[in-house]
């Protein structure tokens, strides 16, 4: 595994440089079952830090979207099978830990991406997935 220095966010954002930016996706993993342990109070404090880090996000100009997920025990898993659509309830895997939302934002570079994930709330208490987005235009 390679490690990355963490470096802060800029207060200017690429589109005030000038500078050409790639969007990431930042994707939260927690523990649902660890939720339902918090008390209101717990509860009140974790949307508090999330609502304050969409406002960073917002402030530097780098958010593009952001969505948090119903449990996973709402979803589906779709696949083709002979040509038929088999759906199955929940989610695709069974693991510890599952994704609970999403940051969609545009930064420089991946380091300023990896910057941002570490600090968003769900890396304390959940682990932080940092993609970049595969932009594929219409007839390429």
């Amino acid at each position: 595994m390679r490690w990355r220095s963490i470096v802060p966010a800029t207060a200017l954002t690429a589109k005030q440089t000038g500078a050409v930016t790639v969007q990431y996706l930042l994707m939260i993993y927690a523990n649902e079952s660890e939720y339902a342990t918090l008390t209101e109070a717990q509860r009140g404090e974790r949307m508090a830090a999330y609502r304050g880090f969409l406002e960073a996000l917002s402030k530097a100009g780098v958010l593009v979207s952001s969505g948090r997920l119903q449990a996973s025990s709402n979803a589906a898993t779709v696949r083709l099978a002979n040509g038929k659509p088999q759906v199955l309830n929940g989610p695709y895997a069974d693991s510890r830990e599952q994704l609970g939302g999403f940051l969609l934002i545009d930064v420089p570079d991946f380091d300023a991406a990896i910057s941002w994930a570490a600090r968003c709330p769900g890396s304390s208490h959940g682990v932080m997935e940092v993609r970049p987005i595969w932009q594929m235009l219409p007839n390429s």
